[in-house]
């Protein structure tokens, strides 16, 4: 497992792709909304600069799921799948050693947007404690879909797909691109059953009321819960992608 998730980690740093849509194309979007949509929203500084850092760094965070799904489709075209299934390794392990790379990934994301958004911005950043597991529990969520969905997507354009709808769908009806008590009632239910919309609302919560762990637990028991749901649906379906790969 260990040296699966070294392996998958040099990769990543070596992936130049990776951290242009990880890093800057996220710092650009930020600076670019802050700078051009300030003074229409008709925010307070603060309240602008806590609606969209956390709201960028929510919905760039799904797009790991691109890498995860490039990541578990080149393994089982490339014959690899098939060897390590040939291993003593058992599924959790080669999961985890595949998993835990990106999880580091996504937490490294969010350390450099927010960091950014406090250097340039003055963001604050409120409980330490909580913000560091709302950020776990994002990454766990955003991760435990790209997991689910590399084992389900056929095709590499497929999976890039589907992440652009549950990570530009997520931002738009989740809340992440504007407040939510600006958007339609109807919107504003969806929003609800959304993982977007809990993490940007726990991070809202601890930023702007200086809200601790115990004032964003409902925010990370429902990360958790979809995290979770997805991490075992990858699991239900390895069997059918392990078939699907190449020997």
């Amino acid at each position: 497992m260990n040296a699966i998730a070294l392996l998958e980690l040099k990769k990543k740093t070596q992936d130049k792709g990776l951290w242009f849509w990880t890093f800057l194309l996220p710092i650009i979007f930020i600076v670019g909304f802050i700078t051009l949509f300030g003074e229409s929203m008709g925010a307070e500084p603060e309240q602008l600069v806590v609606q969209i850092v956390p709201g960028y760094t929510v919905m760039f965070s799904f797009y790991i799921m691109i890498s995860i799904v490039i990541a578990f489709i080149k393994d089982r075209d490339s014959g690899m799948t098939a060897r390590m299934a040939s291993t003593p390794l058992s599924r959790m392990e080669y999961f985890l050693g595949k998993w835990l790379p990106f999880v580091a990934v996504v937490l490294l994301q969010i350390i450099v947007l927010f960091g950014f958004g406090v250097v340039v911005y003055d963001l604050p950043l409120g409980d330490p404690v909580a913000l560091a597991v709302l950020s776990v529990g994002l990454a766990f969520v955003a991760t435990g879909c790209g997991m689910a969905m590399a084992v389900l997507a056929k095709t590499e354009n497929m999976g890039i797909a589907l992440t652009q709808v549950i990570a530009l769908g997520g931002a738009m009806l989740g809340g992440l691109w504007m407040p939510v008590e600006f958007m339609p009632e109807v919107m504003q239910n969806i929003a609800r059953f959304l993982p977007h919309y809990w993490a940007l609302e726990g991070y809202k919560t601890v930023l702007l009321e200086q809200g601790t762990l115990l004032d964003v637990w409902a925010s990370l028991a429902i990360l958790v819960v979809f995290g979770t749901i997805c991490i075992v649906t990858a699991l239900v379906f390895y069997p059918r992608y392990l078939r699907q790969a190449k020997s």
